[in-house]
């Protein structure tokens, strides 16, 4: 029999409480201010006796309002440049790390007239190259950590090209349909830790929830966005999907559950495990939609029957079975927000709240996330068995991890404070 211990922190529940030796470790969190690295670090710095030194690495440091503690080091860092270089600055700057988290990630332009993951040769080079350099930068710097996490995400089933199977597991082969960025990923690491005796763990979240000033890859930023501008436009707050999108489940990942759990692959997981990583809150926006209308204090509108929609049919069947996917949308949120009468309504809010964006820009970005998140073709529903089986309980309620970052988004002055007129989760 094992006994375990779990903690509840806010709203995070069944989170391992880590043991008294678990203390003085060293890590290296890349790409620090994105919406995945800055919560690791927010997690990480939650016990400085546990993590006594940790190390930042992005071109730009992590919003962190009064500073950086001492024990965190922020260090400006490009991965495109040459391993030698990179191993230069590891090296004048004494970094050590006994656990790695790797979050640095390019998003390249989509190619023209096409979808935002459009252009996968490139973005499989491009972040390809970012994992090269860095590992080859490390073995140059003499710097072997005890364990790598590399987080990659719910692409690597093949979910932007068609219906998968379900529910989506580990050991599910790999879609090779077209260049996937994850796979050179994964195969750069296995081959340096074999090589150099390092343990590794892979991390696959879905749509990731949570604030940090870049409001790309975030469909809480640009949802946020909507409710508020509908609610100044005093109009319905319109589910743009079909009834499959509306009742389909979703894995949804929040920024701070990822880091949790990524926290416990590598101190009390074992080595060398691929892991979903998500809320394993029961959602779907059936239930969200209301209760994000009762914050904003709006009437909504979820499908009706015999409306108008334009459908779309996926490129692939990544499944092999079954047929193509098809995305039934009565209107794109990209295509709304580039509405005369919405861009005005946004300025006004951003001069009364005095919001750092002043009008709504990188729409297609911003907003074609939404619409992937809000309209599918095919569940999202992650199998947390594996993990679970392992000593994994994490649990959050993902619309209330909703609230939180849309409340942590108004704190940046990103979006309006929400109203919070109808608070309820039941």
């Amino acid at each position: 029999m094992t006994t375990q211990q779990v903690q509840s922190v806010g709203i995070y529940h069944g989170l391992p409480v880590f043991g008294p030796e678990q203390t003085g470790l060293t890590a290296i969190i890349t790409g620090a201010n994105g919406i995945s690295g800055y919560y690791m670090y927010r997690v990480l710095s939650q016990d400085p006796k546990r993590w006594k030194k940790i190390y930042c690495l992005s071109r730009r440091p992590p919003l962190i309002p009064g500073g950086l503690p001492d024990h965190v080091e922020h260090i400006p860092l490009d991965f495109l440049k040459e391993p030698k270089e990179i191993a230069n600055v590891l090296k004048e700057r004494n970094v050590t790390a006994d656990h790695v988290f790797f979050y640095s990630y390019i998003q390249p332009p989509p190619l023209p007239g096409k979808g935002l993951w459009s252009d996968a040769e490139e973005t499989a080079r491009v972040n390809s190259e970012l994992v090269r350099n860095f590992l080859e930068g490390m073995k140059l710097a003499s710097i072997t950590p005890k364990r790598f996490m590399l987080q990659t995400g719910a692409k690597n089933y093949g979910i932007h090209l068609g219906p998968t199977k379900q529910p989506q597991e580990e050991t599910d082969p790999r879609i090779e349909l077209e260049p996937n960025f994850y796979y050179p990923q994964e195969d750069l690491l296995w081959d340096y830790c074999k090589s150099n005796g390092c343990g590794w763990n892979i991390c696959m979240p879905g749509p990731i929830l949570g604030a940090v000033p870049d409001a790309a890859m975030n469909a809480a930023f640009p949802l946020a966005v909507y409710a508020a501008v509908t609610k100044k436009l005093g109009q319905s707050f319109e589910f743009p999907g079909d009834i499959v999108s509306w009742q389909a489940q979703q894995s949804m990942s929040s920024s701070m559950m990822n880091a949790y759990m990524e926290e416990w692959a590598v101190l009390n997981g074992p080595a060398d495990q691929k892991y979903n990583t998500c809320d394993s809150s029961a959602f779907a926006w059936e239930k969200c939609w209301p209760r994000i209308a009762g914050w904003y204090g709006v009437d909504w509108n979820g499908p009706q029957p015999d409306e108008e929609c334009t459908a779309t049919e996926t490129r692939f069947n990544p499944r092999g079975y079954g047929g193509k996917g098809v995305t039934k949308r009565k209107f794109s949120t990209a295509a709304w927000a580039k509405r005369e009468d919405v861009q005005k309504a946004w300025g006004e809010l951003a001069k009364e709240h005095g919001l750092t964006q002043k009008e709504l820009v990188d729409v297609d970005r911003v907003f074609g996330f939404l619409d992937g998140t809000l309209c599918r073709h095919s569940p999202l529903n992650f199998s947390m068995d594996k993990s679970r089986k392992l000593g994994w309980h994490g649990f959050v309620d993902s619309s209330e991890s909703f609230l939180e970052v849309f409340d942590d988004l108004a704190k940046l002055k990103m979006i309006p404070p929400v109203p919070k007129v109808d608070v309820t989760f039941n």
